[in-house]
């Protein structure tokens, strides 16, 4: 079916639209990634999607399409864990690089891809680079103990574009939630995602649960998928789509809180970063106890 029957049946506002079934989702995304369609059309598609907003079932076709046209990792020996990465640092250091690098000191292999989608914030990239890490120039199996950072672009140029869409439209669309959820590996892997509000925790869950993937879901710092130095929040659990709580988490602020770098510019967080894992300084509650989460997944993957 055409993508404007699509944008028909979900452009009519929040309460007039019809969801498609996860079939017709997996349709109109691959017209979207494969782009055939307009830029007129793309723009239809983002703000109707915006405004209706994505069921589970819609987001499950949207990535069964993405996953069937991107270039994936090679399987690894152990499973690779997955750090999406689209949004740095505001107000607080974008500590993403620590976490990877805690996983890799213990043996796993540890992707994290991304693009700049806010011109303005320190990104995962700028910090890697100050680190003296540059990112993959092209897709390849990743090495127990390697961390490796992929642009999106290497993964899915569909998919950039279409999260580039919103330097034009000003709104984020159904990509930013997508690139939240998807697996770029062909063998075992945990994905490590995060939610900015309550509500997306419930259809993030129900997403992991249909496509039975092996993730880690927090309410992250920044939009990034580590836990907030200075919190110890709820994670969740899923193995296989198999849903279990892995920390209930603190209310409040924790008492014991780490000295993190006044400065959020890429060289003091990465200055920062040496010492932890030097062990000059202590790595944050809240982080050492996401990576012990992460590694059970991982030996349950």
């Amino acid at each position: 079916m055409g993508i404007s029957q699509y944008i028909k049946e979900i452009g009519r506002g929040q309460r007039g639209a019809r969801p498609l079934d996860r079939t017709q989702a997996t349709d109109l995304m691959a017209q979207v990634l494969d782009g055939t369609v307009t830029d007129l059309e793309l723009g239809g598609f983002c703000l109707a999607m915006r405004i209706k907003g994505e069921t589970p079932d819609e987001m499950a076709g949207f990535l069964d399409a993405a996953q069937a046209r991107m270039t994936q990792l090679p399987a690894s020996e152990r499973p690779v864990v997955v750090l999406p990465s689209y949004n740095g640092a505001r107000r607080l250091p974008v500590l993403t690089p620590l976490l990877a690098l805690l996983l890799a000191q213990r043996g796993l292999p540890v992707l994290i891809h991304g693009s700049a989608t806010e011109d303005s914030r320190v990104t995962v990239p700028q910090v890697l680079g100050a680190l003296d890490r540059a990112p993959l120039a092209a897709i390849r199996s990743i090495a127990a103990g390697e961390v490796a950072y992929a642009p999106l672009e290497l993964i899915s140029p569909g998919l950039k574009r279409l999260l580039d869409a919103r330097r034009v439209l000003g709104l984020r669309n159904s990509g930013h939630s997508m690139v939240k959820l998807m697996n770029p590996s062909a063998g075992a892997a945990v994905i490590v995602s995060s939610y900015t509000h309550r509500e997306y925790a419930e259809s993030m869950s129900a997403v992991f649960q249909l496509r039975e993937s092996t993730a880690l879901l927090l309410r992250g710092t920044e939009g990034e998928a580590v836990a907030d130095a200075r919190r110890l929040p709820q994670m969740d659990g899923f193995i296989r789509g198999r849903h279990l709580v892995l920390e209930l988490g603190q209310k409040g602020t924790l008492t014991d809180l780490p000295d993190l770098p006044r400065d959020i510019d890429a060289h003091s967080t990465a200055a920062y970063i040496r010492d932890v894992l030097a062990e000059r300084r202590p790595v944050p509650l809240s982080m050492a106890q996401q990576v012990e989460h992460i590694l059970r997944l991982a030996e349950a993957a």
